[in-house]
C-alpha cells in the first residue's frame, strides 16, 4: 500500500450538487482505520477528474468510529457520514449507503484498509467499457487459509453453480454499479453478497477484475464460519427469485401435484387390496402415508395459488416490469 497522505496536506474539495461517483462504506468499530481510508480514497478520486462524494455508514459502532467521522465531514465537503441507531449489519448498512448515493456510479469496498481505493478507478474504467457490475476478485487474499479462504472457494463454486454466475470472489466488497442497476434492486438479510447474481437477474452486463488485497492491521474479523448457515439460507432465497419469482406456481404446483398424484395412487392401491382382496387396511403405515402426501399436495397447490397472488400485487402496486430494456435502437426510439 502507498503510504498515506497526512490529512493537512489535503485542501477542502469541492462539492458537487450531482457527483459522477458516490463510494459507499460501511463501517463497524472501524476507529483505527478510518481515517487513513478516508484520506487515501478522496486524494486518489481527486487525482481522477470526477466530481465524487463519499458515504460512510456508521453500522451501530461501539467504539470512537462515529466521532471520527463526524469530526472529518467538518474537513471534507465531499465527505457525508450516516449514523444507523444499532448494529443492523452490513446488507441494511449498504442498503442506506445506496438510498442517499447520488453518483451516476456507486463503488462500495470495506472499512477495514484490506481493499485498496487504488483500484477504484480500475474498476469505474471497466465499468465504462459497457458493463453495469464490475466486482473485484481478491486473488492474492491475505487471510487464514483454514477459516477464510477455504470456505469462502468452497462457498464460490456452490454460488456460481446454483445461480449461473460464476465468479471467482462473491465476498469481495469491492465492486463497482451503475446506479440504475440499483435502483431496481432492494435488499434483505445477507443479500448484499449476491449482488451480482440479483445483478444478472435482472439482465445486467458483469464483468469480474483482480483487485489488491491487504493484511488486516486493525481489530479482528466480523466475519466467521457461523455466516454459513445465513449465506445458505440466503442462497436458496437468490435461487428460487432467479427460477421462479414471476411464476411460484410452477415450484409449488410441481411439488403439490406430484405428491397429490403419488397419494392417490398409493390409496387406489390400497382401496383394490381392501374392496377386491378383502385385506385389512386399518394398521398399514401405506394408509397414513397416503393420507399425508395428499393433505401435503392440496397445501402446496395452495401455497402456490397465494404466492402468485402475492406476486402479482408485488408486481403491479411497484408497477415493477418483468423485464427490462437495455437499449432502444432505430428511428422510432421512445
Amino acid at each position: 500500500m502507498k503510504p498515506l497522505l497526512p490529512p493537512e496536506t489535503l485542501t477542502l474539495d469541492r462539492k458537487f450538487s450531482i457527483p459522477e461517483v458516490s463510494i459507499v462504506i460501511p463501517i463497524f468499530n472501524e476507529e483505527e482505520s478510518i481515517k487513513q481510508l478516508i484520506v487515501r480514497t478522496i486524494a486518489i478520486l481527486a487525482d481522477c477528474n470526477l466530481s465524487y462524494e463519499v458515504i460512510c455508514i456508521d453500522d451501530g459502532s461501539q467504539d470512537k468510529s462515529s466521532q471520527i467521522l463526524s469530526e472529518l465531514t467538518q474537513k471534507f465537503n465531499t465527505l457525508k457520514a450516516i449514523i444507523l441507531r444499532r448494529n443492523y449489519g452490513q446488507t441494511p448498512a449498504i442498503a442506506a449507503g445506496f438510498k442517499y448515493a447520488k453518483g451516476k456510479i456507486i463503488v462500495t469496498l470495506d472499512g477495514d484498509l484490506q481493499n485498496d481505493p487504488i483500484d477504484i478507478p480500475r474498476l469505474i474504467n471497466k465499468l465504462n467499457q459497457g458493463y453495469d457490475l464490475v466486482n473485484g476478485w481478491r486473488k492474492n487474499r491475505q487471510d487464514n487459509i483454514v477459516t477464510r479462504l477455504l470456505p469462502s472457494k468452497i462457498a464460490n463454486w456452490v454460488i456460481g453453480k446454483v445461480t449461473g454466475v460464476d465468479l471467482h470472489d462473491y465476498g469481495c466488497s469491492l465492486k463497482a454499479y451503475r446506479s440504475e442497476l440499483i435502483a431496481d434492486m432492494n435488499l434483505y438479510g445477507e443479500l448484499h453478497r449476491f449482488l451480482p447474481a440479483l445483478a444478472y437477474i435482472e439482465g445486467a452486463k458483469i464483468a469480474e477484475m483482480s483487485v489488491a488485497h491487504h493484511p488486516r492491521r486493525y481489530g479482528k474479523s466480523k466475519y466467521g464460519l457461523g455466516r454459513t448457515f445465513r449465506v445458505i439460507m440466503d442462497l436458496l432465497t437468490v435461487f428460487f427469485i432467479k427460477k421462479y419469482l414471476t411464476r411460484p406456481m410452477h415450484v409449488f404446483g410441481l411439488f403439490g401435484l406430484g405428491s397429490t398424484m403419488l397419494g392417490i395412487t398409493l390409496g387406489s392401491y390400497l382401496i383394490f387390496l381392501k374392496l377386491v382382496l378383502g385385506q385389512s387396511i386399518g394398521h398399514r403405515p401405506l394408509l397414513i402415508l397416503a393420507v399425508l402426501l395428499v393433505l401435503t399436495g392440496v397445501q402446496l397447490l395452495s401455497f402456490g395459488l397465494l404466492a402468485e397472488l402475492v406476486m402479482r400485487t408485488y408486481h403491479e402496486s411497484q408497477k415493477r416490469p418483468i423485464y427490462r430494456v437495455r437499449e432502444i435502437i432505430g428511428s422510432h426510439q421512445e
